[in-house]
């Protein structure tokens, strides 16, 4: 059988693992030549065979090397480059970049060797933090690429440069180079090898700047690649994680989990691969939306294991727990860590949330301003949403009514236009009770009711519990809170206060710490404006607070 010619109509049929089949058999029988050296390098790392992939391109290396084709052989240790260091083995990128750029004469009159050394060293630089230098890399890399006709090479480094110049917080112009790009891989004139890539790399830069819109339509565009080809491997787990994040936003959550544990499968091959921690967090999050804690407890631990930081998901978790303290201290080190713009914005939604929780009242105001200044720089609907809401939320604790109620009525109308059902009925419960304080009850009902019929469908096990709960307990609802302005949780200490229990007893019945409640009877001494737990409890009888 003519192996050979088999693996190579196989190829060109992008039938990858039959190609591998053919070509490893013929290499088995004689060498192969350097053409189809990179055959056999391309389709076993679309299988999912990353080690093997190495291997061949480190082979047709040192085969191009021997007969003195320098730019083949830059190419193969490009490949070998681009592997490691995606998959975060700097040293050896590092290494084969030093193989590659040993073959580029100094004058560089290799165009399309310079340019692919230009694009290894922008990619590690990227890797270690360092955006400027990236940013002027992947303009060199571009420039060759253009000039010697490499669409590989010039889309790869669009996108870089697109990535790096978002990380610089030039987000329009940096969207503009993924806009770019991504025409070249919609319009099939780039390499199968870049193609998972490209899709990856654009809608990771989407999820940087919250971009939900180009996220949803470049995620469904990459799934709809990775099915028409049914040996595809890499790139698969990265499409399944992407797709199990719009599944969530979309309020398709059991699918969401599903494709969240496959994303989880799909990545760990090989394992260390740095996408699976984000593939646990992911599933951690699902289980705590649906209540399933143990679960999500565990999910969030696997994360950890794997090089992804569990918060702010956990932090939420422990929310849930009523272990405030620990929550609190959490969103703190965290923000405390969080440098950047795009990190920190991933944190400040749950922040405010989580502060004004754990009554640390002036911290949820502050995350809530820098949130609002970050989501007017980006331009984002998705975060323009999430500062509205957060913004509500804290005017609605400060007894502000009327502007929490314009607030959450901006973050309604986000969440509908950007079908984002959970958000919009979490954004409902609040506008419910901003509506009952200002005495609208009917309002209040219907929101509260088009929560619930949402909650039910998502399966949102946690706020449906909390709708269930008594009106005290779900925050300023009832009318004995219009005047006070306390939370739920404040009104609680409250009654147990008036009940002449010492913050120790306190602590101890509400399963907190002796801390937290010092800082809600503080808070609560001050929205009532009184000095001392005599009077609170005084005032508290006085206006049928407890």
């Amino acid at each position: 059988m003519d192996h050979v010619g088999q693996g190579r109509r196989a190829f060109a049929a992008d039938s990858w693992a039959e190609t591998c089949r053919h070509l490893e058999r013929a290499d088995a029988d004689q060498p192969l030549s350097l053409d189809d050296l990179e055959r056999l390098a391309v389709a076993t790392y679309l299988v999912g065979r990353e080690e093997d992939s190495t291997r061949v391109w480190a082979r047709s290396f040192h085969m191009a090397r021997g007969a003195g084709d320098r730019q083949r052989a830059v190419r193969s240790a490009f490949w070998v480059a681009f592997v490691l260091l995606n998959r975060g083995d700097l040293a050896g990128g590092n290494g084969w970049t030093a193989r590659a750029r040993s073959l580029v004469p100094d004058e560089a009159k290799e165009v399309e060797a310079a340019g692919r050394v230009a694009y290894l060293e922008a990619l590690h630089a990227v890797f270690t933090g360092d955006a400027d230098t990236a940013q002027e890399a992947f303009a060199r890399s571009i420039e060759a690429g253009d000039s010697c006709g490499d669409t590989d090479l010039a889309t790869l480094a669009r996108l870089g440069l697109g990535r790096a110049l978002i990380r610089l917080d030039h987000y329009d112009k940096g969207i503009s180079f993924l806009d770019e790009a991504m025409v070249a891989v919609r319009g099939r004139e780039v390499s199968p090898l870049v193609v998972g890539d490209s899709y990856c790399t654009a809608i990771d830069g989407c999820r940087e700047t919250f971009d939900l819109r180009r996220a949803r339509r470049w995620t469904e565009e990459l799934s709809a690649w990775c099915d028409r080809h049914a040996d595809l491997v890499a790139f698969r787990g990265l499409c399944l994680l992407h797709r199990a994040e719009i599944l969530q936003l979309d309020g398709a959550w059991p699918a969401a989990l599903d494709e969240a544990r496959h994303a989880e499968e799909m990545v760990g091959r090989p394992p260390g691969h740095l996408a699976r921690g984000a593939a646990c967090y992911q599933r951690g999050e699902l289980h705590r939306l649906r209540g399933e804690f143990d679960d999500a407890r565990d999910a969030y631990e696997r994360a950890r294991h794997h090089g992804r930081d569990p918060q702010p998901g956990l932090a939420l978790l422990w929310l849930a727990e009523d272990r405030l303290e620990a929550a609190v201290a959490a969103i703190q080190r965290r923000l405390t860590e969080a440098r950047s713009a795009i990190s920190r914005s991933r944190l400040l939604p749950d922040s405010v949330e989580v502060f004004l929780a754990g009554g640390e009242a002036e911290a949820a105001r502050e995350a809530c301003d820098e949130l609002g200044e970050i989501a007017r720089e980006f331009n984002s609907r998705l975060l323009q949403a999430h500062g509205a809401y957060c913004r509500g939320t804290v005017d609605l604790a400060d007894g502000k009514l009327e502007l929490a109620l314009g607030a959450l009525r901006r973050a309604l109308e986000d969440w509908q236009d950007l079908d984002v059902p959970y958000e919009a009925a979490r954004t409902r419960v609040l506008i419910a009770r901003a509506c009952r304080q200002l005495g609208d009850h009917d309002t209040a009902t219907s929101e509260v009711e088009a929560a619930r019929v949402t909650f039910l469908q998502l399966g949102a096990a946690v706020d449906l519990a909390s709708l269930n709960k008594p009106a005290e307990d779900l925050g300023p609802l009832g009318p004995a809170a219009v005047d006070s302005g306390l939370t739920g949780r404040e009104l609680e200490v409250l009654h147990h206060l008036a009940s002449g229990r010492t913050n120790r007893a306190i602590a101890e019945e509400l399963f907190i710490s002796e801390r937290t409640v010092d800082r809600h009877v503080s808070n609560i001494l001050t929205k009532l404006g009184v000095s001392s737990r005599t009077a609170a409890t005084a005032y508290a009888y006085d206006h049928d607070l407890v």
